[in-house]
């Protein structure tokens, strides 16, 4: 089964039915209390948590001197904080059984800092952080990953990116047995950009 986690109701365009093979929750994922609510609610209703693909984000660029606090503080919170909330939560629903943690980087938290993406550069340079710190805490039963697309497109022949098909094929790998042998790696996904 698989559980999906947006910020409205019209972002889900998946055929949800009666089977209940697919589940949908609308939460914040800046929000402590609606992490932890949702987190809860879908162990009660889809079972136990075996993977999360964090791919919450948010970009925005602009000169370092016209930054405003909030500006920064938004790129923390979409980028970063969201996905330590969400690692946090999943990650008690992971214990005993063991399980997979994965999110999404950049090449700007990856590799190295761009200009006028400052706030953003260290948000995403804070998740390949965090899932490092994850990857040695949980060492044994819950691996923790991170995927560092350069830019994606959904059609080949867009230029440069990588496809969001193959990103997804790579979370479906990790999420095999694969994934042991990647724990606490960042994963760069430039397609042809390189």
């Amino acid at each position: 089964m698989v559980a999906i986690v947006g910020s409205e109701a019209s972002a889900f365009d998946l055929p949800f039915d009666e089977s209940r093979e697919a589940w949908a929750y609308v939460a914040d994922v800046t929000d402590e209390a609606a992490v932890c609510e949702t987190f809860d609610a879908m162990a009660r209703e889809v079972g136990p948590l075996d993977l999360l693909v964090h791919a919450v984000g948010a970009w925005e660029a602009s000169p370092l001197s016209d930054t405003s606090l909030r500006a920064w503080q938004n790129q923390l919170d979409v980028n970063l904080t969201s996905t330590f909330l969400c690692f946090r939560e999943a990650s008690k629903h992971m214990v005993g059984h063991g399980g997979r943690l994965v999110a999404f980087a950049s090449r700007q938290g990856a590799d190295r800092g761009a200009m006028e993406q400052a706030a953003y550069s260290a948000a995403k340079a804070g998740v390949v952080r965090l899932v490092e710190a994850a990857a040695q805490e949980f060492q044994g039963h819950i691996t923790a990953h991170a995927i560092a697309p350069s830019h994606l497109v959904d059609e080949a022949g867009e230029a440069g990116g990588v496809l969001c098909d193959d990103v997804a094929k790579m979370c479906v790998a990790l999420a095999t047995p694969l994934g042991d042998a990647f724990n606490g790696q960042v994963l760069r996904l430039y397609g042809l950009d390189g």
